[in-house]
C-alpha cells in the first residue's frame, strides 16, 4: 500500500500528499514543469527573475503583505529555481494549513509584477550575480555547466546574464508565463498529519477559479557532448577544479546504480574514496564533493575541489587514479555490502526531512509520473552487483570523454 494520494482537479492540477501523524507541522508546495532550460536567448534569467517577483504583489496583497502572511503565524515561505522547476512552498502549523494554500495559490497564479517592484528587484538580482562571481566554489559549478552543456540551454546560468536581467518588463514575465504554463504538469504537493479530505477541500477552494491552462514548450533536447578542458585565471588564492561529463537522465533505469557508485567515489561520508585521498591522506583539500545532476533527457556529474595551486595536478592525478580503480578494481563482497548500507541509511534519513520528502514527492511524479517507495529504492540498491558498478564507471569514468574546468590564480 502506498504512503501517499494523489487526486486530479478538472483543471489538470494534481495534488499528491502524504499524511504524517507525528507532527503539527504542514509542508506544502506548487512545483512547476518550468525552468531557465525553457527560457529563449533573449529570457535568460526570467524563470529566476519571477521566483522573486511572485513575492512582489498580487491582485490582493502588496509585498509586505505576501512577506508577513505567514511568517506573523511562525510559518516560512520560501521558492526556488532550477533549469527545469519552478517551486513555491511553505512551513506552516496545520491549523494555518488553509492560509498558506491560499497564498501560495496567490503568488502562483495571480503575481500582477509591478514595474517599480521590477525595478528594484533588478538590483537585488543584478548583486546576487555579484555575490556569485566573488564566490569561486559556487561560480565554478555554474561555469562547468557551460563546459559540459556548451550553448544549450541547460548550459545557461540560471541567474541569466546582467543585460538580460536588465531588459525585462511586466509583459515579458506575462509572455513567458503563457508560453510555459500548463496546469496538467504543476503538483501541489504536501506532508503533514492532515487527512487527505481535508487536503483536497483547501487546495479546490483556492485553486479552483484558475483556469486550464495548456503550454507545450518544445524543450530542445541535448545531444552532442564534446569533452573540453579550459583553464580560467581569476583574481584568487586558491584554485578551483571541476571534473566531470554527461550523466544519466531522471528516466533511466542506471541512475539509482550510477548514484552508488558516485557515492562511493565521492559522496558525502568522511570514508568516501576521494576524501580518502584526497583529505585524509594527503591533506591536498579541505573538502572535494562528487555531485550527479539528473534532468529529463541527460544528466550530468561533476567532481569539485579547491587547493593550493602548487597541488592542483597532483589533486586531479589522485582523482582520476580512483576513477581508475573503480574501472579496472571490482568491489569485494564486503565492500559492496558496505557500500549498499550506507546508501540505505542515508536515503532512510533524508526521507525523514518531511520538507525534502515533499519536495522530492513533486518532482517525481512531473520527471516519472510515479513516486518510488524508500522500500522499492532500498530493494534496487541491494540488487546492484559490483559488475553492474564497474561498468558504469568504464562507461562513465572513461578519461577520454572528460571535461576540466580550473581557475587559477592569475
Amino acid at each position: 500500500m502506498e504512503d501517499y494520494e494523489i487526486y486530479t482537479l478538472p483543471n489538470g492540477l494534481r495534488i499528491v500528499h502524504k499524511q504524517v501523524s507525528n507532527t503539527r507541522i504542514v509542508h506544502c508546495g506548487f512545483i512547476m514543469d518550468i525552468g531557465s532550460r525553457d527560457e529563449k536567448p533573449e529570457q535568460q534569467g526570467i524563470a529566476h527573475f519571477w521566483e522573486h517577483m511572485a513575492f512582489k504583489g498580487t491582485k490582493r496583497r502588496k509585498a509586505f503583505h505576501i512577506i508577513n502572511r505567514l511568517e506573523s503565524v511562525g510559518g516560512e515561505l520560501n521558492a526556488y529555481t532550477s533549469k527545469e522547476k519552478i517551486c513555491f512552498y511553505a512551513s506552516v502549523l496545520d491549523n494555518y494549513f488553509g492560509n498558506a494554500v491560499e497564498l501560495l495559490s496567490d503568488i502562483t497564479f495571480d503575481s500582477i509584477f509591478p514595474e517599480k517592484q521590477i525595478e528594484k528587484e533588478r538590483g537585488v538580482i543584478l548583486e546576487e550575480m555579484a555575490m556569485y562571481h566573488d564566490a569561486p566554489e559556487d561560480a565554478i559549478q555554474d561555469d562547468f555547466d557551460i563546459s559540459i552543456f556548451g550553448s544549450h540551454p541547460l548550459g545557461h546560468n540560471i541567474l541569466g546574464t546582467a543585460d538580460t536581467v536588465r531588459s525585462f518588463h511586466r509583459e515579458d514575465f506575462r509572455r513567458f508565463i503563457h508560453e510555459n504554463m500548463n496546469t496538467g504538469r504543476v503538483i501541489f504537493s504536501s506532508v503533514g498529519p492532515l487527512p487527505m479530505k481535508k487536503v483536497i477541500r483547501q487546495v479546490e477552494k483556492y485553486v479552483k477559479d484558475v483556469p486550464t491552462m495548456n503550454a507545450a514548450p518544445d524543450r530542445v533536447l541535448f545531444k552532442g557532448y564534446q569533452p573540453n578542458n579550459k583553464t580560467v585565471h581569476r583574481e584568487l588564492t586558491q584554485a578551483q577544479c571541476a571534473i566531470g561529463s554527461t550523466a544519466f537522465a531522471a528516466d533511466d533505469d542506471q541512475r539509482l546504480p550510477f548514484f552508488m557508485l558516485l557515492n562511493i567515489l565521492g559522496g558525502p561520508g568522511m570514508n568516501s574514496r576521494l576524501n580518502l585521498a584526497l583529505r585524509e591522506k594527503y591533506g591536498f583539500v579541505y573538502s572535494v564533493d562528487a555531485t550527479y545532476t539528473p534532468y529529463t533527457d541527460t544528466g550530468m556529474f561533476g567532481v569539485f575541489f579547491g587547493t593550493e595551486p602548487r597541488q592542483v595536478n597532483k589533486s586531479m592525478k589522485l582523482v582520476l587514479k580512483e576513477m581508475k580503480k573503480l574501472r579496472e578494481v571490482p568491489l569485494g563482497t564486503l565492500q559492496l555490502h558496505r557500500a549498499k548500507e550506507q546508501l540505505i541509511g542515508q536515503l532512510a534519513m533524508a526521507e525523514e526531512n518531511n520538507m525534502n520528502f515533499m519536495l522530492m514527492m513533486g518532482k517525481s511524479l512531473l520527471d516519472l509520473d510515479r513516486i518510488d517507495s524508500l522500500e522499492d529504492v532500498f530493494m534496487s540498491i541491494r540488487n546492484v552487483s559490483s559488475a553492474h558498478l564497474q561498468d558504469l564507471a568504464n562507461e562513465i569514468f572513461n578519461e577520454r570523454t572528460l571535461s576540466y574546468l580550473t581557475y587559477l590564480p592569475k
